[in-house]
């Protein structure tokens, strides 16, 4: 095992919670990126397993949301989750570069806004 995947595997198993959640969101992100530069490099056999990668965390981040601790946000991520699911199968089905996009778009202020989130929990308070 290589240096780098040992520092990976360390990182996962002894993350939190909260950092193994934006672990996810940022690999989801990464397929959907890299396999949207394949397609538009005509990759398809290279870039199909990367969007099925991305789509099966969405399908797992929208299996963990929770209506009764936020309702309104859960209906909200939840609607984005399907689009996004929606995008990446369109883009798999029909090859579509520009419906990967979309999905990557819609996708990555999510992942920033849970980038943060998880920032400040381990932020030190203000005095």
């Amino acid at each position: 095992m290589n240096a780098s995947r040992a520092y990976a595997r360390a990182s996962q198993e002894t993350a939190s919670r909260e950092r193994l959640m934006v672990m996810l969101f940022e690999a989801a992100l990464r397929h959907m990126r890299h396999a949207a530069t394949l397609l538009e490099q005509q990759k398809v056999i290279d870039a199909l397993p990367l969007m099925t990668k991305a789509s099966d965390i969405v399908v797992e981040l929208a299996d963990t949301l929770d209506p009764q601790a936020a309702p309104e946000l859960t209906r909200t991520l939840g609607e984005i989750y399907v689009f996004v699911s929606q995008r990446l199968a369109r883009a798999a089905s029909f090859r579509d570069v520009t419906a990967l996009r979309e999905a990557e778009r819609a996708f990555a202020p999510i992942v920033e806004a849970f980038q943060q989130a998880v920032a400040s929990l381990g932020a030190p308070a203000a005095p």
